[in-house]
């Protein structure tokens, strides 16, 4: 019998959905078992990082790595299964543009490990302790992987195959991108898989019409209409910036879309694209006679109604934006 096409899925600065995601394949995950020969999984498996080194360059057939890069580790794993993989695979949005992680990038690591453990009401730590580097311990010495100075996404340190966007990507689609790497018939490198190419909008069978928004509400504040597009009700719904594939279950739910499955094709940032819509649907009303002054004042209070800039428009793609954060490496 022919030896199976080895898969490897990889963690680093992530949640864990990814791999819940992959889970819920259901029973499609014994097609996967049957297929594939699952040999590296820090979360599921006991394979060691010994083991993978001693494998040849190559002979891992595909590997899914997802997560941001948050610490030397996590540089040190994307290259070793660089090295490894014949294919690898920036799985979820982290992989592919830092998601929540990277917007850690608008401060610096110190300023962060301050807040976190030192000026935080939640936390009592009288000795200013911050955990870095190497401790010891009665039982020996333990040590931390060191942070990078900024987060970046996979491809801002080794060369990237493909990637599969979502946080987490929809199963059904994990699905049809093994089903495309078993056929061989892959698409070009560099490709963007396992989604669409258009919009959530596209997706979404809310009824559209003209839009024009006077302030925008948050979505404990009203229960919107399940039949009417969320963006002309006020609610910041990011599907007009963000790329299909995902089949619109956020507003299928009467929620907004955050935009997870990053920018549709064609858009290289997905902030800006959603800044550029809603230039469009902004209404201050009559501006007959008012002067600049007056007419940027209203421009203010419409943009005040939306309360987190960068959570809202690079929630999902701030480290593989035009802006990538504020501070240096």
């Amino acid at each position: 019998m022919p030896e199976k096409p080895k898969l490897a899925i990889y963690w680093a600065a992530s949640c864990g959905g990814c791999e819940v995601a992959i889970v819920n394949l259901h029973e499609k995950i014994l097609d996967v078992d049957a297929a594939l020969d699952l040999m590296f999984c820090p979360c599921l498996m006991d394979t060691k990082k010994k083991d993978i080194e001693a494998l040849p360059d190559g002979a891992i057939t595909v590997t899914f790595y997802n997560g941001a890069l948050r610490t030397d580790e996590n540089v040190e794993m994307a290259h070793l299964l660089r090295r490894k993989s014949q294919i690898l695979v920036a799985f979820g949005s982290c992989a592919k543009g830092g998601c929540i992680p990277a917007l850690a990038n608008f401060t610096s690591k110190d300023e962060m490990l301050k807040t976190i453990y030192i000026d935080n009401l939640s936390v009592e730590n009288p000795k200013g302790i911050i955990p870095e580097g190497t401790t010891s311990l009665p039982g020996g010495k333990m040590s931390l992987p060191a942070m990078l100075g900024r987060v970046k996404h996979l491809s801002q340190e080794v060369e990237v195959d493909y990637y599969i966007p979502g946080c987490p990507p929809e199963s059904q689609q994990i699905w049809n991108v093994i089903e495309v790497i078993l056929s061989g018939d892959l698409p070009p490198k560099g490709s963007t898989i396992g989604c669409g190419s258009l919009t959530v909008c596209d997706e979404c069978d809310r009824t559209k019409e003209d839009k024009r928004i006077q302030a925008f509400r948050r979505n404990y504040e009203f229960y919107p209409d399940p039949k009417t597009c969320l963006l002309e009700q006020g609610l910041l719904c990011m599907g007009i910036a963000t790329r299909s594939g995902c089949g619109a279950p956020c507003t299928k739910a009467n929620m907004p879309c955050t935009g997870c499955y990053g920018p549709p094709e064609g858009v290289s940032d997905q902030g800006a694209k959603m800044v550029a819509a809603l230039g469009s649907v902004m209404d201050i009303g009559d501006t007959t006679g008012l002067s600049e002054e007056a007419i940027a004042g209203r421009v203010d209070n419409f943009l005040k109604s939306i309360p987190d800039y960068a959570g809202q428009f690079y929630k999902y793609t701030l480290a593989s934006s035009i802006l990538g954060g504020r501070v240096g490496r």
